[in-house]
């Protein structure tokens, strides 16, 4: 059986890689089969897990006893997790964690009715952000068109990946539009409850609101740019190479977070800091961004 495989990829971790292949497409249920992760977005190293995609259509779900079946089938170190549907959240809805001899193994089950409906609202400029769903910053609808975007499909009898990925292969620019556009709208607000903060010397919601505006800064730069936001993990090293970024973000950010401050001054100036990287993003949106407060700063006089 041929697939298409990174090369990049160990002989070891590829054999693990077919053999799950093969015991995972004759189940019935499965719409299509991919590989996703850092070997998919080439980005791995020598410890990376190998991520494997599990589509299925609402219809007609695949049995979970089939995945389990399929997971034990590739441990080599006790019983592997296997989740029910959506046990792990309404996005991340569910999977296995698997330890194999060839290292970890992950199944991520996908609803390709729910991720068609995600890319085609995408198009029209909607996006949602499910804060309760993970840390860091929780998840945003916009990684299943990353996620489309760069997986390798190992399965797709019918096509629905390649359709899928015809879709996705530029970014919306009516997403660009209203990701930059809330994004910097929630890092404008959040400012203003962190200046009452700081002024107070309350660190607790100071710095709350600090590491809430930074994320929300880093999501509107990969929608300026026009990349994909996949997951926190690695998000400052990816805004290290965009063209539209202020200079040294992620050297700024990291520096204002780790030394926030404990006294009112202290917490005003990293407030300062982190409000003057929110006006250069803002003017690296032209006009793409308006401030809610007569299109001026609002914390200006």
């Amino acid at each position: 059986m041929y697939l298409p495989i990174p090369d990049e990829m160990p002989p070891e971790k590829q054999a693990v890689l077919v053999k799950a292949v093969e015991s995972l497409r004759t189940v019935d249920g499965i719409a299509a089969i991919v590989l996703g992760g850092s070997y998919a977005r080439g980005t791995q190293h020598p410890e990376s897990d190998i991520d494997i995609g599990i589509y299925y259509r609402e219809s007609s779900p695949f049995s979970i006893d089939a995945i389990r079946k399929a997971a034990r089938s590739l441990s080599h170190d006790g019983v592997p997790v296997v989740t029910d549907f959506y046990e792990w959240g309404p996005w991340v809805n569910g999977g296995a964690w698997i330890s194999t001899r060839a290292g970890k193994v992950d199944f991520l089950y996908r609803n390709l009715d729910q991720v068609m409906r995600t890319i085609d609202q995408a198009q029209q400029g909607v996006y949602e952000h499910d804060y309760n769903q993970q840390p860091t910053f929780g998840f945003y609808s916009v990684t299943y068109l990353g996620e489309t975007h760069v997986c390798i499909p190992l399965v797709d009898p019918q096509g629905w990946i390649a359709g899928l990925k015809s879709k996705v292969k530029r970014y919306p620019p009516k997403l660009k539009r209203a990701v930059v556009a809330t994004e910097l709208w929630k890092a404008e607000f959040a400012l203003l409850f962190a200046d009452a903060y700081a002024a107070k010397g309350d660190v607790y919601n100071t710095v709350g609101c600090l590491a809430r505006i930074c994320g929300c800064l880093t999501q509107a730069l990969f929608a300026l740019n026009e990349k994909y936001f996949m997951n926190d993990k690695g998000a400052l090293e990816i805004v290290e190479r965009f063209i539209l970024s202020p200079p040294d973000y992620r050297e700024r950010v990291s520096r204002l977070l780790a030394s926030s401050g404990s006294d009112p001054n202290k917490l005003v100036e990293t407030v300062t800091a982190v409000r003057e990287i929110w006006s250069e993003i803002v003017a690296l949106s032209g006009d793409l961004y308006q401030s809610k407060y007569f299109g001026k700063d609002p914390t200006d006089g």
